[in-house]
């Protein structure tokens, strides 16, 4: 499993735990709903190593909050649980209150339910695969689209980060998969004009002056749309790059703004990016060395929904990892997207 290969998505469910279902409790009051918070399964392959599964409920936390304490973990079983060798600080629960909420956000993300299709009502069998981009791929990337905004003087300006201009390069390559899969079952009719709508988190905590033992969820989800037939053109990286760079910063200036607003209405699924290279689980070392692998286990879960994750790559720094599960059929189409797009 330790491969970027395909592999069945089916596996990976052997070696990750299963949530407990809520509990509903009452109060004088009101009722509630009690949630585990997280899951760990540590599989032993004999002769070969072990596999660390966790499942955690993102109401509680985000990805940073659990490389916190993936990191914190490792660190304690390495001084042997001394606390004093911590290479991150303790966490700090009570800063959870910290967050302003003038719009009533809480109010609104609970009362709104997100329903995706189960994977094991999916007759498809999906197959995992790694695909990576080397640093110097990265580099040119950015110099891409630093060209195209140069060109475009007097815009909205542009954070041209790692994130922005991988996550643009698998917009455009996702957006062509669908283009000679997605679209045929659709529909015959040309549907280039329709838009084609991107779904990232970013990571909020330096723009609400929050501590940094800050210990909870702090991601604000942000859409963006752009016409399938642009960045399905010789531009396209450029513009999804613009597109996602100029939302990110609009999320720095005000990072709850817009954000009671539905996101999206497409016949086409969006396109959604999970993790981030910052999260850099690849230097969790519990004093046996490094990971070989590590993966977003439920990528492939949500059905239709085009989601691949993102992390830094383990053999070259600056280099950037892609997960995503795909049919049998969509592999080769895929691969060949993949590799001639830029």
């Amino acid at each position: 499993m330790c491969c970027d290969h395909a592999r069945h998505f089916q596996e990976f469910q052997l070696i990750l735990p299963k949530l407990l279902p809520a509990i509903a409790c009452k109060t004088s009051s009101d009722c509630i709903q009690k949630m585990p918070f997280m899951a760990i399964q540590v599989t032993l392959f004999p002769n070969q190593g072990i596999s660390i599964g966790v499942s955690f409920c993102h109401v509680a936390g985000d990805g940073r909050t659990l490389a916190h304490f993936l990191k914190s973990w490792a660190s304690i079983q390495q001084s042997q649980g001394d606390l004093t060798c911590l290479n991150n600080p303790l966490p700090d629960f009570s800063s959870r209150d910290l967050i302003e909420d003038p719009l009533g956000l809480a109010c609104l993300f609970m009362k709104r339910k997100w329903s995706f299709e189960d994977l094991s009502n999916n007759p498809i069998k999906k197959l995992r695969i790694t695909c990576t981009i080397k640093r110097s791929q990265v580099e040119l990337l950015k110099d891409l689209v630093t060209k195209g905004c140069v060109e475009d003087n007097g815009s909205e300006p542009v954070s041209i980060s790692t994130f922005v201009v991988t996550c643009a390069y698998m917009w455009v390559c996702l957006t062509k998969l669908q283009e000679t899969t997605v679209s045929q079952q659709i529909s015959s009719a040309d549907d280039s004009d329709e838009l084609s709508y991107f779904l990232f988190a970013v990571d909020c905590r330096g723009h609400l002056k929050l501590p940094a033992t800050y210990f909870g969820n702090c991601t604000i989800a942000r859409t963006v749309a752009v016409k399938r037939s642009a960045l399905m053109g010789e531009n396209g990286i450029v513009v999804a790059g613009k597109a996602i760079g100029r939302e990110v910063m609009k999320t720095y200036k005000g990072p709850l703004k817009g954000a009671e607003r539905e996101k999206f209405k497409s016949r086409h699924p969006p396109i959604m990016v999970s993790a981030s290279p910052k999260i850099e689980l690849y230097k969790v070392d519990f004093g046996w060395g490094r990971p070989r692998k590590t993966e977003v286990a439920n990528i492939g879960s949500l059905g239709s929904l085009s989601l691949f994750s993102i992390a830094e790559g383990r053999e070259e720094e600056g280099s950037i990892e892609f997960g995503l599960a795909l049919a049998p059929h969509e592999l080769d189409i895929f691969n060949s997207i993949f590799h001639r797009t830029y």
